[in-house]
C-alpha cells in the first residue's frame, strides 16, 4: 500500500480527493489537511509515501511547502494553474493534475506514483551509475539516462543533435523525436558526461559535432530549420576543430 496525504485548503477539492483515493486499490488515506501549515505539522511525527498537494493555498503556498521539507515525499500537484508545471518540474513533481480533474486522471497520476515507488532497488542501482548527475559511477560510453518528468529515459548519444540549455534545466533535442527531452541538470555536468564529438559552442548551446551540415559565419547550421550562434567565447576552440578537418587552400 502507498500511504498518502492529501492537501487541498478548499473542502469540496479535498473531499474528491480522497474519494478518489479509497476507489484505488493500492493507495492508502494517511491524513487529510486544509493547509501547509496542517500538513507540515502532520509530517513531524509522521511519514507518507506520497502528497496530493494543491499549490494555491493561504499562509504557504503547496509549492514552497514542498520545497521547505527535507526529504519530500513523492508529490502529485494539484492546481487550476497549468503556468505552475515548470515550476513543479523543478521540485520533481511526478505529475500535475489540472482542476478539474475526473477519476482517469486521478488515476493516471496514481499509477505514475506507483511506477515509481516500484522500481526495482537493483535496477535503480544500475541506473544510479548511468543517471547524467547522480553520481561519478562509470557510464556506457554510447548512452545516458535522464531524469525527466516522472521518469528516467535512456538515451543513445549517437541521436542527440544537440543541447539547449534554459536556465536550471536543459532541453536535449534528438534526431529520434521533434520534441526535447527536459532535464533539471548544468550545462557543465552534461559536458562532462559527453565524448570528444561534442563540443560547447555557446553558452546556452553543446552540439554533436557529427551533426553539423554547414558553417556559415557565425553560425553553425544543422538542418534547413536549425541555426545555432557560436558565442565569443567559442569562436577560437571551434575554430581550430574546423582547422583539423578542412581540406582545401
Amino acid at each position: 500500500m502507498i500511504r498518502v496525504l492529501a492537501i487541498d485548503d478548499e473542502p469540496l477539492a479535498l473531499q474528491q480527493i480522497v474519494a478518489y483515493i479509497k476507489k484505488v486499490p493500492f493507495l492508502e488515506l494517511a491524513a487529510q489537511c486544509q493547509s501547509a501549515l496542517e500538513a507540515r505539522k502532520f509530517l513531524e511525527n509522521d511519514t507518507v509515501d506520497a502528497i496530493f498537494c494543491d499549490i494555491n493555498m493561504p499562509d504557504l503556498n503547496g509549492m514552497d511547502f514542498v520545497k521547505s521539507l527535507t526529504v519530500p515525499p513523492l508529490v502529485v500537484f494539484t492546481t487550476a494553474y497549468s503556468e505552475y508545471a515548470v515550476e513543479g518540474f523543478r521540485v520533481n513533481a511526478v505529475d500535475y493534475l489540472l482542476k478539474p480533474f475526473g477519476l482517469q486522471d486521478f488515476q493516471r497520476a496514481a499509477n505514475r506514483l506507483k511506477e515509481r515507488l516500484e522500481l526495482p532497488t537493483a535496477t535503480a542501482q544500475v541506473l544510479a551509475g548511468q543517471v547524467v548527475g547522480s553520481s561519478d559511477a562509470p557510464m556506457s560510453s554510447d548512452v545516458l539516462f535522464l531524469k525527466t518528468d516522472y521518469r528516467i529515459v535512456k538515451v543513445n548519444i549517437s541521436d542527440i543533435r544537440y543541447i539547449e540549455g534554459m536556465s536550471e534545466y536543459l532541453k536535449v533535442w534528438l534526431d529520434t523525436d521533434a520534441k526535447p527531452i527536459i532535464t533539471l541538470l548544468s550545462m557543465k555536468k552534461m559536458e562532462e558526461r559527453l565524448p570528444a564529438n561534442f563540443m560547447r559552442i555557446h553558452r546556452s548551446y553543446i552540439i554533436n559535432l557529427n551533426k553539423i551540415e554547414e558553417v556559415n559565419k557565425n553560425r553553425i547550421i544543422l538542418d534547413k530549420d536549425t541555426y545555432l550562434p557560436i558565442g565569443d567565447l567559442y569562436k577560437e576552440a571551434f575554430q581550430r576543430y574546423l582547422d583539423t578537418k578542412f581540406l582545401g587552400k
